[in-house]
């Protein structure tokens, strides 16, 4: 084995831990919502994640003074992820876990739209084919003309188009700023808005009922996941890595079913198929033009 496919096969499985520790978070947000309100759980999410990311950040000595961090596009940058959080801690307190996270997961065909309309790029007859496709999946999932429609799932595709419009932007942020200290800009810009949220909401931040340990479990597993997701993405190629990130709707499918007794219907199982054969067709193109260019 080379060292290229060594490097991609660490990737590849850094990349199944890391999903497997964000559809585990996401259960324990779940969980959370029985004694905690979305504005207490996104205050403890955000102040656990400026802690663990600060501490990486500085015992990889990276700097926590840049100027660019109030730049326009990476103020951007954490509207959006602030926004997506918020939309999907609603949809993971009112609707199935799978549903959430399958629609969520769709974000990367999004973006190949996105890249289209803001970015000019050319897109071939195959790759738009694949985007209707993972669209398709999309409305599958959500059955918006279901007589049984819960109008809930909206919060699932808010966060979808919030966390699509964050990576769309993240390809303009400046490539020298460490992943440790984006996130940590991230959770300090978005620290003071989920205060305010526990604030003006009239809820106390801390309440006799709260279960620490799962707590505890939703902040860990979500900066660990994100961690990992970020070490995957430097140590291989990003077509080789990348697909594996939709084994997030396989963990989230079954951890839906074991924990709270979700019974996907055959739509939403057609939906997930189509937004996971759609997205890894998309990120395939993607390499074959890549290999392309550089033959040329």
């Amino acid at each position: 084995m080379s060292v290229s496919q060594k490097k991609n096969s660490k990737g590849i499985l850094l990349m199944l831990i890391s999903m497997a520790s964000f559809a585990i978070g996401d259960t324990f947000v779940k969980i959370s919502g029985s004694f905690l309100s979305p504005s207490q759980i996104m205050f403890f999410l955000i102040s656990g994640g400026l802690i663990i990311f600060a501490f990486i950040a500085i015992i990889k000595g990276e700097k926590l003074k840049e100027r660019r961090a109030l730049s326009p596009i990476l103020l951007i940058r954490y509207c959006a992820e602030m926004l997506g959080l918020v939309a999907m801690i609603m949809g993971l307190t009112k609707i199935p876990l799978s549903v959430v996270g399958t629609v969520t997961q769709a974000s990367p065909i999004l973006v190949a739209a996105g890249a289209v309309i803001f970015f000019k790029e050319v897109v071939s007859w195959r790759r738009w084919s694949s985007i209707i496709i993972g669209f398709v999946g999309v409305v599958l999932v959500i059955q918006p003309g279901g007589q049984s429609l819960d109008y809930s799932v909206l919060w699932a595709v808010a966060a979808l188009v919030a966390f699509s419009i964050r990576d769309l932007v993240t390809r303009l942020t400046p490539p020298d700023i460490p992943s440790a200290s984006i996130a940590t800009f991230t959770m300090i810009a978005a620290f003071p808005f989920t205060t305010a949220w526990v604030f003006f909401s009239g809820e106390k931040f801390f309440t006799p009922e709260i279960d620490w340990a799962v707590v505890a479990c939703m902040v860990i597993l979500g900066s660990f996941g994100y961690l990992l997701l970020i070490t995957s993405l430097r140590i291989g190629e990003l077509s080789a890595i990348m697909p594996f990130r939709y084994s997030r709707i396989v963990f989230l499918l079954i951890l839906g079913v074991l924990v709270f007794g979700e019974r996907p219907t055959v739509s939403m199982l057609v939906g997930s198929a189509l937004i996971l054969i759609s997205g890894v067709y998309i990120m395939w193109r993607e390499r074959i033009t890549k290999q392309s260019h550089k033959k040329q």
